[in-house]
C-alpha cells in the first residue's frame, strides 16, 4: 500500500505537520529514530506568531500555563507597550511539553507515530517516494506520494536528496544547560560583557533553570565530551557566581552557524523546520519559525492529495517560506555579533537602541521577531491587512447570536470567507458570499458584524487556512473568483455544497 505522506521527525514540527496534514484528510505516519519521546526542555520560548498558530487550531490552551518573553534583538531591548499590536511571545514553555501537547493532538486525529525509524535511503519513483528505513523489526521500505523531512540541522532527508545548507561555518560555542537548586541572578534576555562574554538565566519549570555561557574567544565544542563542570567554571568566572553545586538535567552546545537550505521543495521531498534553517538558538526564532512552515505546508499539500487543489500550489510553500528562512539566518548572524564583539560594537548597540525609541522602528524590528510583521505576496491590493496574517483574536457577532473569534473559526484548518452584515456594506459582502459559495465543499462561509477592531472598512474578507489573507473587500485588486482558483482549485462541477455551519 502507498501512503499519503511520510513525515520524519517527532519533533514539533513533524507533529505539527502531520496534524496539519490529517485536518486535510491525509493519510500520513510519523517516523522518529528515537525510541521514546526526548524529556530534555531544548527550545524553551514561543513567538508571538507561533502561539497564535496553535491557537488557530485550538491548542494553545493545552500547553499550560506560560508568561509573557521579552523582546530584544542581539541584547539591545524593545519595548514592547507602546506598540498598536502585542508582539510579546511565551517563555518558559519547555520543548518536551510543546511535543507531548502535538503528539496527544496528532494521536485524537489518528496520526501514527513509528519510534525507532530511521530513515536510511530514499528514491523518488514518477507516483511517489520510495523510503528505506531501520525499525524495530529490522530493516523495511514504504511508498508514499510524498516524503516531508522534519528531521533537524542534521537531516537525514536533507543529505540524502542532496539539498545544499550553505552558510558560513561555525567560530564560536556555547554552553546551554537545565540546571535545578540553583539561585542566580536572573539575566532572561542574555547579559553582554565588556569583553563580548555572554551570560543568559532564565527560568523554566519545576525548579529548573535554563543557562547559557559565552566565554571569548570559545570555540565550537563537541557535545559528547562536554560536562557540566566545565560550564560551572565557565560561569564563574564570568559572573563570579558559583553553580557548581546545582544538578545539571541536561547539557548540550550550540554554534552561531545560521544556515538555510537552497530548496524548501525537490520533486515530490519537501523540507521544513531545522532541516531548512539554522540557528543560535539564542534567537529563541527556530522552533517557532518550523511550527510556521509546517501550518503553511500542510494545508496546501492535502488540497492537492484531496485534488481540490492544482499541483501548482506546493510551488508557494519555498516561494513564501525560504524568504523567510533567509531573513532568519542573516538576522542570526547580525545578532551575534551585536551582542558577541565586545566594546568595539557599544556604539552601534547604543545607536540601535536610540532608533528602537522611535515606534516605527520598534514597530518594525518586533515585528520581525514575532512574525507579526510577515507579508506573503498574495496579489495587488491597498488594505493592510492583505498579504499578513489576519488577527486571531478579532471577535464577529453571529446572525444568531453569539461571538466567535477570527482564530475558532481556523480550527479545521479551512479556508474562512467572512462577510460583514453592516448596513452599508451589504450588497458588496454578500456578492462575496455567493461568489464564494462555489467552494463551500473547502471554505467556510460566515456572515456577521465585526465586534470591534480597528475601523478598516473591512466589509469581506478570504482568509488561508494559516491565517493570512488571500482578498479584502475593499482594497484587493484581483477577483475573488481568481483568488479562490488559485488557492482553493476548481470550483464543484455541479450545484453548491453546504457550508459548514459555524
Amino acid at each position: 500500500m502507498t501512503r499519503d505522506v511520510i513525515v520524519v521527525g517527532a519533533g514539533p514540527v513533524g507533529l505539527m505537520m502531520a496534524g496539519e496534514l490529517r485536518l486535510g484528510g491525509v493519510d500520513v505516519v510519523v517516523y522518529e529514530k528515537l525510541p521514546a519521546p526526548a524529556r530534555e526542555s531544548r527550545g524553551a520560548s514561543l513567538t508571538r506568531r507561533a502561539a497564535e498558530s496553535f491557537d488557530q487550531r485550538g491548542l494553545l490552551g493545552r500547553l499550560g500555563p506560560t508568561e509573557p518573553a521579552d523582546s530584544h534583538f542581539g541584547g539591545v531591548p524593545i519595548d514592547l507597550g507602546p506598540l498598536a499590536q502585542d508582539h510579546s511571545g511565551a517563555r518558559g514553555v519547555s520543548q518536551f511539553r510543546t511535543e507531548r501537547m502535538l503528539e496527544d493532538w496528532a494521536g485524537e486525529l489518528g496520526v501514527p507515530v513509528r519510534r525507532g525509524y530511521e530513515v536510511t535511503g530514499v528514491r523518488e519513483e514518477p507516483d511517489g517516494v520510495a523510503v528505506d528505513f531501520t525499525g524495530p523489526q529490522g530493516p523495511g521500505r514504504e511508498r508514499a506520494r510524498y516524503l516531508i523531512g522534519c528531521d533537524g540541522g542534521r537531516s537525514t532527508v536533507r543529505k540524502l536528496v542532496g539539498i545544499d545548507f550553505p552558510g558560513p561555518e561555525p567560530t564560536r560555542g556555547f554552553y546551554t544547560a537545565d540546571v535545578t537548586g540553583i539561585e542566580t541572578r536572573r539575566r532572561r534576555i542574555g547579559e553582554n560583557l565588556p569583553d563580548g562574554s555572554m551570560v543568559m538565566a532564565m527560568d523554566l519549570e519545576n525548579g529548573v533553570t535554563r543557562v547559557v555561557a559565552y566565554e571569548r574567544g570559545m570555540r565550537p565544542k563537541d557535545r559528547d565530551a562536554l560536562s557540566y563542570a566545565e560550564l560551572a567554571d565557565a560561569w564563574q568566572r564570568l559572573t563570579g557566581e558559583s553553580i557548581h553545586h546545582g544538578q545539571c538535567r541536561w547539557i548540550s552546545c550550540f554554534t552561531d552557524a545560521s544556515r538555510v537550505a537552497a530548496e524548501y521543495r525537490r520533486g515530490r521531498v519537501f523540507l521544513a523546520g531545522d532541516a531548512t534553517h539554522v540557528q543560535p538558538p539564542a534567537m529563541a526564532q527556530g522552533l517557532s519559525v518550523g511550527v510556521q512552515d509546517a501550518v503553511n505546508l500542510g494545508w496546501k499539500l492535502a488540497a492537492v492529495l484531496a485534488g481540490r487543489a492544482p499541483e501548482r500550489l506546493l510551488d508557494t510553500y519555498h516561494a513564501e517560506r525560504h524568504p523567510i528562512g533567509q531573513q532568519l539566518a542573516r538576522n542570526a548572524r547580525a545578532a551575534i555579533e551585536l551582542r558577541l564583539t565586545g566594546q568595539e560594537m557599544a556604539p552601534l548597540r547604543a545607536v540601535l537602541g536610540e532608533l528602537l525609541t522611535h515606534k516605527d522602528a520598534a514597530e518594525h524590528l518586533a515585528g520581525v521577531l514575532s512574525g507579526l510583521g510577515i507579508r506573503y505576496d498574495l496579489g495587488p491590493g491597498e488594505h493592510p491587512l492583505l498579504g499578513r496574517r489576519m488577527p486571531p483574536a478579532r471577535q464577529l457577532d453571529l446572525p444568531g447570536g453569539g461571538r466567535t473569534r477570527v482564530a475558532d473559526l481556523l480550527h479545521p484548518a479551512r479556508g474562512v470567507l467572512i462577510a460583514t452584515e453592516a448596513t452599508d456594506a451589504t450588497d458588496g459582502a454578500a456578492k462575496a458570499a455567493r461568489l464564494a459559495e462555489d467552494w463551500a465543499d473547502r471554505i467556510d462561509i460566515v456572515t456577521g458584524t465585526w465586534t470591534d477592531g480597528p475601523d478598516d472598512g473591512l466589509e469581506a474578507v478570504l482568509i488561508r487556512p494559516d491565517g493570512y489573507v488571500a482578498w479584502t473587500s475593499p482594497g484587493s485588486d484581483s477577483d475573488l473568483t481568481d483568488v479562490l482558483g488559485h488557492w482553493f482549485g476548481t470550483p464543484q462541477a455541479t450545484g453548491h455544497a453546504t457550508a459548514r455551519t459555524v
